[in-house]
């Protein structure tokens, strides 16, 4: 009877610790990385005169009432239709395509009133559109 055991053990490399403690620092290294990209680059940054006013773009001041009607130009107009009120428009913008409509809406204006005159605005060719705010008053 044989009770010892044979000598060829195969030795085993454990490769878990070596993969743990490598993401561990691949982890250390990628949060303590600066990522400065530009810092080698000589800039040198365009200068502007604060003093000359900018020139702004044509603006069409658009009105929506609380009940639904419509004011282009600070003219009252009484087309509900898109095609319309994008003619109006048109007219408005005197061939200006890179003109501004900024629509000043009621806060109880229907909302159907706002989408028909920014439908307006697309059928027209209008492509900046801005709507008007105000500051709330603190409470």
């Amino acid at each position: 009877m044989r009770f010892r055991r044979p000598l060829h053990d195969e030795p085993e490399v454990n490769l878990i610790p070596l993969i743990d403690v490598l993401l561990i620092v691949v982890i250390f290294l990628a949060v303590n990385t600066t990522y400065s990209r530009f810092a080698e680059l000589n800039i040198e940054l365009p200068s502007a005169d604060a003093t000359r006013p900018q020139q702004r773009p044509a603006e069409i001041q658009v009105a929506v009432t609380a009940d639904g009607r419509y004011a282009i130009a600070h003219s009252v107009v009484v087309q509900t239709e898109p095609s319309a009120l994008a003619q109006l428009l048109q007219r408005a913008a005197d061939g200006h395509s890179d003109a501004v409509v900024v629509i000043n809406a009621d806060a109880q204006a229907p909302h159907q009133a706002v989408v028909t005159m920014l439908e307006a605005a697309r059928l027209a060719g209008l492509a900046h559109i801005s709507f008007a705010t105000q500051r709330r008053s603190p409470q």
